[in-house]
């Protein structure tokens, strides 16, 4: 019994004993690495919690599994580096570009697609269109035609932005001009706004308000028929009529409406001239004056008549130019009208001389018809001009108006 006990005592000392010496031991030992490390110069509390953290993530990663290659890859840093700057590739039509069509389409190419939220080209004036992606270039489509001879400027904003970031650091632009619309639809729109003395009808002219199809017709004419309103025009008027055709019949109808209108009486085509026209027609704003036409003879004894509305108004004898300075044959429009003036030149015999003259219309060069004092009229007297008396050069002056054609022959 005894022996038991003392056996069982032995037995409960020893685990006790045991973790004492073990302490111990580690408790020195953990000293001595300490001051090793220390006269070292390898450890330092910072060095020590490092180690410690590195420990401590290391016994994570052992719990949660080990770290995938690319998670110990080390990361490349963030590029800095701005995209190139973007760059016009081209544009169509090209700067300085005449004759271009109505319709476009007007196309801008970069060197890299555009961002969504990127600003469109614009076109001055602004045209009703719409622009469309297709890849690297932008594309404006007009909802109608555009006016003839239109001046307009293609812009490419300098913010304008690619997909990639890169931006347009300029702005750019073109200029281009349209192409000029048909001289047949000149002819059909002065006749439907009676500035002719031809009558125009077609069974597929466009509604006047129609502003789309109406600017179709300027390129693409409708068919249809011209005659003539009166009977009683001569025949140096009708036969100077000519369908399609700019001569100068077409030239003074166009003088006549454009003085009507404000624009410069040269009979020239411009775009002002075709928005004009339009204009006009919606409105219904027609020609109440009639069409007028003069006819000088040279033929002894010469003498002017004038026409309104297929009929004589005016019939009066004449001078025009002597040998040394003839008026010249042919038939010319009116292209500017003075009240009175004081004419200036040299005679042929080199003298000067500076007369008063009145209801002057000047049709070619220097040469007008106008009052001028004679003892007698019906013979050639003037350096070019065609002189009347007082009373007969104010009653043709009204009918002598901006484009009005005056025809010498003989």
């Amino acid at each position: 019994m005894a022996e038991h006990r003392i056996h069982r005592a032995r037995r409960s000392r020893t685990p006790v004993a045991v973790a004492i010496v073990v302490a111990l031991l580690v408790g020195v030992g953990v000293g001595v690495g300490w001051l090793v490390a220390r006269s070292a110069g390898r450890a330092t509390p910072a060095a020590a919690r490092s180690s410690s953290a590195a420990k401590s993530r290391s016994a994570r990663g052992l719990r949660h599994g080990a770290p995938s290659a690319s998670a110990l890859a080390p990361r490349p840093a963030p590029s800095t580096t701005a995209p190139p700057p973007l760059r016009l590739s081209a544009i169509s039509p090209p700067d300085g570009a005449r004759h271009v069509s109505a319709t476009g389409p007007f196309v801008v190419r970069f060197s890299a697609p555009l961002a969504a939220n990127s600003p469109m080209p614009r076109l001055v004036p602004a045209v009703i269109g719409r622009w469309t992606r297709s890849g690297d270039a932008v594309i404006f489509r007009p909802s109608m035609p555009l006016l003839p001879l239109s001046a307009v400027a293609l812009v490419v904003p300098a913010n304008t932005q690619a997909a990639d970031g890169a931006r347009l650091l300029h702005a750019q632009a073109v200029h281009f001009r349209v192409v000029d619309g048909s001289v047949l639809r000149l002819q059909q729109l002065l006749s439907l706004l009676e500035y002719s003395p031809l009558a125009f009808s077609s069974p597929r002219e466009p509604a006047p308000a129609d502003e789309a199809r109406q600017r179709a017709a300027l390129y693409q004419p409708p068919a249809g028929t011209f005659s003539w309103r009166q009977a009683g025009w001569p025949l140096h008027l009708t036969s100077l009529w000519v369908q399609g055709s700019d001569k100068v019949f077409t030239r003074g109808l166009t003088m006549s409406f454009q003085a009507d209108h404000g624009l410069h009486p040269n009979g020239a085509r411009t775009a002002a001239l075709w928005s004009d026209l339009l204009a006009a027609l919606a409105r219904n704003e027609v020609n109440r004056g009639g069409y007028d036409y003069a006819w000088a003879s040279k033929q002894p004894p010469e003498h002017l008549l004038v026409y309104h509305d297929g009929r004589v108004v005016v019939r009066t004898p004449a001078n025009t130019g002597i040998a040394g300075s003839p008026t010249p044959d042919g038939t010319f429009p009116v292209y500017t009208r003075l009240r009175r003036q004081v004419m200036r030149g040299t005679n042929p015999n080199g003298t000067k001389y500076a007369d008063l003259v009145q209801y002057i219309a000047y049709f070619h060069g220097n040469d007008a018809v106008h009052y001028m004092p004679r003892a007698d009229y019906g013979i050639p007297q003037s350096l070019g001009c065609i002189e009347l008396p007082l009373g007969q050069a104010a009653a043709a002056w009204p009918y002598l108006a901006y484009g009005t054609l005056v025809t010498v022959t003989g």
